[in-house]
Formats: structure tokens, C-alpha cells, sequence
């Protein structure tokens, strides 16, 4: 690409901390941490909004110190073995200054590891930060969207957003620099329909593209549809002026009015109090009516009225207003349900096998039937049982035990129940064989000389007849008879074939296989 083309963002990168906009506490910070590295936490996550100079400043940090650096973003791959290999290696090697130089790593939105090709690399990153020597620099757009013992491991310092005034002063240079007209006014507008430094550079090259002016006009139809983040939509909730404004954002908010009233029922009472706190509630209970309403007709109109009271309900429920920051947070039923996902994957489970046996549905045998079934499992030798019958897995034994899966007694309830269940269908093996065995029916297709002989009786073989020869007549004396000499002798004829079946013998009496009762006591088929 030409220097002429050379995208602005990249060729107006600040070369140093002095020149990075705005933030000026985040970038103290940053050079305190970077001055005195090695005394504290070996890594920095630097998190914030996109384009408040979070990348900037770390590669930034990077020159003023002498420092190489190597850095990582989203196009790369980032899994445990990428980044063992590169990270890994590049925070124990040494650097061509020798030891007392350092190597930065700087990895780009580390908040965004996920997927199979990411996979694992979260836990390689803490595992290097716990044993490198070098500077690591993590940078984030949501910090909650890290584990929280990668949080733990490094030091946050958070980036705001910029002001519109810096913005626009940083516009105005940039125009000098390019020889560019421009009109003040046009540069405020672009800074103010956003606090994204990189973005109001990015369109204010596309404005002056191919002109040597910047008008008004020029950028006044190039409106920029800027995403809203559900802490600023927090923010204009519970602390907003004007409730259509905090409105509107909710409609940039990719985020449905189901998932909405969680957020707010959860920061409702970081914000509000007493009275406040009341009437908010009441709004933000109006709104789950509405949403209540969607789910059981699947009246999606309904999402307008809810939404109209859980943003400008709660909103006008406040009358007394306070300062200070308020750290918002995510649902915690959210947490709750990841964690019990597996014991509610046992819980169907059971309630399934449990359904099956009774001939009832899943939801009748968990609300009537599982109740019923962990009050029998108090008794052993019933856990025992009923665990055979249902086919239980250890889990699930523990389930209904209320039990931990390795405790000693879910052990022995399940050992004991397969044995149980063994031992069952040995005996119905033996049942069967021993009924067939006694003159049962036979199986399909099985003739009834089968059953004799699995009884261990032998049959009686008739002594097999040979057939008669026949005496084969001279030739000569059978043509002298045709001719009208004497009288050919009638010639023997064959005996006609009898088919096999019909010489064999009546079979035996079915009562000859049957135990004499002077030698052996006859049983009957209730002893089986």
C-alpha cells in the first residue's frame, strides 16, 4: 500500500505514552507498573470500550521502555499449544540486549478466547503468567469476560472513554498534518456521534478522501450506527435524565427484553433504596407480567410494553439521586444454572426411568413419583432394589441419596444392585431352561424330538431294511419274448419308495421321558 492510501489509524499511532489521548491515570499506571516491574504482578490487563487507545498505549509503553515486543491478536490461533509455544518461549528467552533487556507480550482481545481453536488457551496464559519474568499486557473489552483467576493474576486498569473535545482536537492536528481544510464544526460532529478515537479517525479519512476540505455536508450523511453496551444502558437506566434516550439505546442493545429484566432485577438494588427501591420493583414486576404473557401465547407484541416499563418504569421510580460508581453485574441465576446443569441433566434422567417404569410422563414422575422414590432410598435394602429395577448409574444414586458420587454408601448401593441385577437374569435363564427342558413349549420353529433330547433322553433307532436286489434278465431272453416266443416271465418291478417319515417309527411315549416317581420326587411347574 502507498504512503498516500497508508490507513490514518496506523500512521498517527501514538510512538509514545505523552502522545496517547486521553486517560491520563490509565497511562500512569501503566508507566508506574512498567517503571517498577518485577516488585508486583508480572501482567497488566488494560480494559475499556474499542478505540480508547488500549493497543496504542501498550505498544506505546513498549518504545518508551526499549522494550521488543510480540504481539498476539484475534486472527491468530490461540490455543494452549500456540501459546505455550510463542508466549511461553518468548517470556523465559532473553533478548538480544542480554538479560537485563525485557520482551513485552502484548495479547490483543484476550476476551475473546473461545471456540475449539482457542481452546485451552486461557489456562496456557495463566500458567505463563505465573512463570515468567517478562511484561505481559492483556487487553480486554469486557474484564468480566476473563476468568477470574486470570483476573486475580494480573493488575486491571481500566480505559474510558475519550472526550469529545480531545477527540476533536486530535482530528484538527491530524488535518494539519495532511494539509486538509477542514471545518471545525464538521470535526466536532464526527467526535461527537462517538468516543471511539480509531473510528472518528477512520471517518474522518473517509471524509477528506480524494479532497482537500472537510465540510459539514461532507460528513453529516455518514451518520455511524454505534453499538450500545449493556453497561451504558445500565448507566442510563438507573442514573439517565431522560428515559426515551435510555430507551433508544435498549433498541442498539443486542439484547432481548427476556434477557434485559435479568439484568435489571439484578442491579436494581445496587443503585436504589428504600422508596425508590419499592417502586422499581414495581415497574420491573409489570414488565415480567408482559414477558410472562409472551411465553405463554407468543404474543411478541407484548415485548414493547415490557420493555416500556423494566427501562422508563424503573427509571422514573427514582427520586433521589446519588454519585459514585456502581459496578454492574450480570444475572447470578445465570451462574446458578451453569453450575447446575449437570445435576439437572441427572434429575431428567432419573425422572425419565423412573416415567418409563411407572408408565407415566417425566414432568408427573418428577413432581409425584421422584419424592416418593428418595424417601424409600433412607432404607437400604429398598435403594438396593429399586436401584436394580431402574437400572440406576452411580450419579444418579447420589441424586436421589442426596449423596456425594464417590461417598462410600452410593458405592455400595450400586456394586450390590448389579450384583442384583445378575443374579436375576441367571435365574431366568435357568427358569427357562429347565421349562423347556420339563415339556414347555417348544420354541418356534424347534421340532418336539428337540426337546426330548435336551431332556437327555435317547431315541430308538429302527434297524434300517436293506432293499431286495434285483436280478438283471438276459438281454437275448427279453427279445425273444417281444418277438412272440415264449412267454417272457413278468420282470420284477422295484418296490415303490416309501418316503422316509413313514418308516420311521411311532416316536416314543412323551411319558418315557418323564422321572420315575419311585426314583425321583415328580416336580411341577410352580416349583420352577
Amino acid at each position: 500500500m502507498c504512503p498516500d492510501h497508508l490507513d490514518w489509524t496506523e500512521k498517527y499511532r501514538p510512538q509514545s505514552l505523552g502522545d496517547v489521548v486521553g486517560n491520563d491515570a490509565a497511562v500512569k499506571a501503566l508507566r508506574q507498573w512498567a517503571m517498577t516491574f518485577g516488585s508486583g504482578k508480572r501482567a497488566v490487563i488494560l480494559h475499556g470500550s474499542p478505540g480508547v487507545g488500549k493497543t496504542s498505549a501498550a505498544l506505546a509503553l513498549a518504545g518508551d521502555m526499549g522494550w521488543e515486543y510480540i504481539e498476539m491478536n484475534a486472527s491468530d490461533q490461540r490455543n494452549k499449544a500456540i501459546v505455550q509455544q510463542i508466549a511461553g518461549s518468548a517470556a523465559k528467552a532473553g533478548t538480544f540486549e542480554g538479560v537485563a533487556g525485557r520482551r513485552l507480550i502484548v495479547l490483543d482481545e484476550a476476551d475473546n478466547l473461545s471456540g475449539n481453536q482457542d481452546r485451552g488457551g486461557e489456562s496456557a496464559i495463566l500458567n505463563v503468567i505465573k512463570t515468567t519474568d517478562q511484561p505481559i499486557i492483556l487487553i480486554a473489552n469486557d474484564l468480566y469476560a476473563l476468568s477470574k483467576p486470570l483476573r486475580d493474576a494480573a493488575l486491571t486498569i481500566p480505559f474510558r472513554a475519550i472526550l469529545s473535545t480531545s477527540v476533536a482536537r486530535t482530528l484538527r492536528r491530524i488535518c494539519a498534518e495532511e494539509h486538509i481544510k477542514c471545518d471545525p464544526d464538521a470535526l466536532m460532529k464526527i467526535a461527537e456521534r462517538t468516543s471511539d478515537l480509531r473510528s472518528a479517525i477512520n471517518d474522518l479519512q473517509a471524509a477528506a478522501q480524494g479532497k482537500g476540505e472537510v465540510t459539514l455536508a461532507d460528513v453529516a450523511t455518514g451518520e455511524r450506527d454505534v453499538p450500545e453496551t449493556i453497561f451504558r444502558v445500565m448507566d442510563l437506566i438507573f442514573r439517565g435524565k431522560d428515559m426515551m434516550e435510555a430507551l433508544k439505546a435498549t433498541y442498539d442493545l443486542d439484547m432481548n427484553p427476556e434477557d434485559l429484566i435479568g439484568w435489571v432485577d439484578e442491579n436494581l438494588p445496587r443503585e436504589y433504596k428504600d422508596d425508590d427501591l419499592e417502586r422499581g420493583f414495581e415497574a420491573a414486576s409489570r414488565a415480567d407480567v408482559y414477558l410472562g404473557r409472551v411465553r405463554r401465547r407468543m404474543d411478541y407484541g407484548m415485548w414493547r410494553y415490557a420493555g416500556f416499563m423494566q427501562v422508563c418504569g424503573v427509571n422514573r421510580a427514582r427520586r433521589r439521586r446519588s454519585g459514585g460508581y456502581t459496578k454492574y453485574s450480570p444475572p447470578t441465576y445465570w451462574k446458578k444454572l451453569g453450575w447446575t446443569k449437570a445435576a439437572r441433566a441427572t434429575r431428567d434422567s432419573v425422572a425419565a426411568k423412573i416415567g418409563k417404569a411407572c408408565h407415566a410422563s417425566k414432568k408427573e414422575a418428577r413432581s409425584s413419583y421422584m419424592p416418593m422414590i428418595q424417601f424409600l432410598f433412607e432404607r437400604e435394602d429398598l435403594a438396593i432394589r429399586l436401584s436394580a429395577e431402574l437400572k440406576l448409574e452411580e450419579d444418579e444414586i447420589a441424586f436421589l441419596l442426596g449423596a456425594k458420587k464417590a461417598s462410600k454408601k452410593v458405592g455400595e448401593i450400586y456394586k450390590k444392585s448389579r450384583e442384583l441385577i445378575v443374579e436375576e437374569i441367571e435365574e431366568d435363564i435357568d427358569a427357562f431352561a429347565r421349562f423347556g427342558k420339563y415339556g414347555g413349549p417348544p420354541a418356534e420353529g424347534e421340532p418336539r424330538k428337540a426337546l426330548i433330547r435336551a431332556a437327555g433322553e435317547e431315541e430308538e433307532k429302527p434297524p434300517a431294511k436293506k432293499p431286495e436286489k434285483l436280478e438283471a434278465k438276459p438281454k437275448r431272453a427279453r427279445r425273444k419274448a417281444r418277438d412272440g416266443g415264449e412267454a417272457a416271465e413278468p420282470e420284477p418291478t422295484a418296490p415303490e419308495e416309501t418316503p422316509a417319515l413313514q418308516q420311521l417309527p411311532e416316536p416314543p411315549v412323551e411319558t418315557a421321558i418323564t422321572p420315575e416317581p419311585d426314583k425321583k420326587k415328580q416336580r411341577t411347574l410352580f416349583e420352577f
